[in-house]
């Protein structure tokens, strides 16, 4: 992953609105799910909620699908994985002391 790439990544992770949607579609997993269940669980009116998630689809940190009159969103795992990596490439040298928080939820001690 490219500098400029992981910092539009991040950028659009910047805003709370944003990193709470999601973080909920991480949580969901890849079945997804729909916008009126996002919005209702985060408290976000239809108009904003469909900025936010027209920019995270833009940046490519989730995808959508239409089932019927749903659109199903859920986050792009490969992207995030691809985004997790640049940032911790190389990190302490190799070394997975530094990453202490990441290694107890990998259940390594």
């Amino acid at each position: 992953m490219e500098t400029l790439s992981a910092a539009e990544l991040l950028a659009a992770l910047g805003h709370e609105s944003r990193l709470s949607i999601f973080r909920l579609l991480v949580e969901t997993g890849e079945e997804g799910i729909n916008a009126s269940a996002i919005g209702e669980k985060l408290g976000l009116a239809p108009a904003t909620l469909s900025f936010h998630l027209a920019h995270l689809s833009r940046v490519g940190l989730i995808k959508g699908r239409q089932e019927s009159r749903f659109i199903y969103y859920s986050a792009d795992y490969a992207v995030m994985d691809d985004l997790l990596a640049f940032l911790t490439n190389n990190c302490c040298q190799g070394s997975h002391a530094c990453l202490p928080k990441t290694n107890l939820l990998k259940g390594k001690p």
